[in-house]
């Protein structure tokens, strides 16, 4: 009696097709958002998140721009140009009274005020060069003794209204000072000396130049 013949279940699974249930389906990627991830909060921005441009940043940026020297001598002409233009921006900074290019001996708000005393009012040092070449010329002994004698008068009446003037500033800067600046760690003495030789210079030719014109109130 011949065996029965094999059912289409009893053919290997190895031959047969899988359904289509089992066939795995791609993965597609998920776009990246633009958010930003949560950050800890113990993050610190950095200052190239924040968009801080550092000094030595924008020093490189500068040199950045600039074209490479070709030479010894064009490097050394590149460096003369920067040199110059740094001494010029420094030099116009100090004459408008930019604390950052001050010396040392005009730094301060204190300082500024006193600056700001003496250029606000008429000084007698600003006529003293000028008288004493009038006397140095009314002097000489090639003069009539009168003329002598008036000239030397005239340097005395120059001496005292000098003396006399720098005291008045002197009285002037120690009671806006003391008004504005109670907690002042500045030296009284070195102030008046500060004030006084100021106010023996002529006005234009002041550095840092005023700030303030005659009359104003500092």
């Amino acid at each position: 009696m011949s065996p029965p013949l094999a059912t289409l279940s009893d053919v290997p699974s190895l031959f047969r097709r899988k359904p289509a249930a089992d066939v795995a389906e791609p993965v597609t990627p998920e776009p990246e958002t633009s958010e930003e991830r949560p950050r800890p909060k113990s993050y610190t921005p950095s200052k190239k998140d924040l968009g801080v441009v550092t000094p030595k940043r924008a020093a490189a940026g500068r040199r950045a721009g600039e074209p490479a020297p070709a030479n010894r001598r064009e490097a050394y002409k590149q460096m003369r140009d920067r040199q110059r233009a740094e001494r010029a921006e420094a030099s116009a900074g100090m004459r408008a009274g930019d604390e950052r290019y001050l010396l040392p001996r005009d730094k301060g708000p204190e300082r500024r005020l006193v600056r700001d005393i003496v250029d606000s009012r008429r000084t007698a040092g600003t006529w003293f060069f000028g008288g004493a070449l009038i006397v140095l010329i009314g002097s000489s002994a090639a003069m009539p003794p009168a003329v002598q004698m008036g000239a030397t008068a005239l340097w005395a009446l120059l001496a005292i209204a000098v003396v006399v003037d720098s005291m008045l500033i002197a009285r002037r800067i120690k009671k806006l000072v003391s008004e504005r600046f109670p907690k002042t760690t500045q030296r009284m003495g070195s102030l008046y000396m500060y004030g006084i030789m100021r106010g023996l210079t002529f006005r234009r030719m002041r550095v840092p130049k005023p700030q303030i014109e005659l009359g104003d109130k500092p």
